[in-house]
């Protein structure tokens, strides 16, 4: 099998990483524009490239303690392929950290106990300069549902 290329970031002191086939860019320090009466999840909106997009407050996704907005110093812009449609939807991270190889054969499977999110998001976990580091399938964690699809589409329109 074929090494896959990912980006990683951490949120507090947990590290994960993304497949950058899902990556469209990174901005750091963007400017994210409060909605009122927005989803909890959702920060605000920035401007991208012309589009609207809502902004998920990824550390309230997890369940991450430390709401800082201060803290949330860059914003990843991903591209999802639904079955039937594509969504560009932003959402935050700490820190970028960089861009790595992984093998599929590093990616093991992680047990659910003791873990303060859920673990559906997760494909595995790969062990890198003495940390672990959490392999997301960011289709399944960024995703709206269609309740949220409408709520999105109400406050961006």
């Amino acid at each position: 099998m074929e090494n896959e290329t990912y980006l990683t970031f951490h949120l507090g002191e947990d590290y994960f990483a993304v497949n950058v086939k899902n990556v469209l860019e990174v901005l750091e320090q963007q400017r994210i524009t409060f909605v009122p009466k927005a989803p909890p999840h959702i920060l605000g909106i920035i401007n991208f490239r012309g589009q609207i997009l809502p902004v998920i407050d990824t550390r309230f996704k997890f369940g991450i303690p430390g709401d800082d907005k201060d803290t949330k110093n860059s914003v990843i812009v991903y591209e999802l392929k639904g079955e039937n449609e594509v969504t560009t939807i932003a959402a935050t991270a700490d820190a970028v950290k960089d861009v790595i190889e992984i093998s599929p054969d590093e990616i093991r499977p992680i047990p659910e106990l003791g873990i303060s999110y859920d673990t559906k998001y997760i494909l595995g976990a790969i062990r890198r300069e003495e940390a672990f580091v959490l392999v997301l399938e960011i289709e399944k964690v960024l995703a709206p549902g269609q309740k949220e699809r409408i709520i999105l589409n109400e406050f961006i329109s």
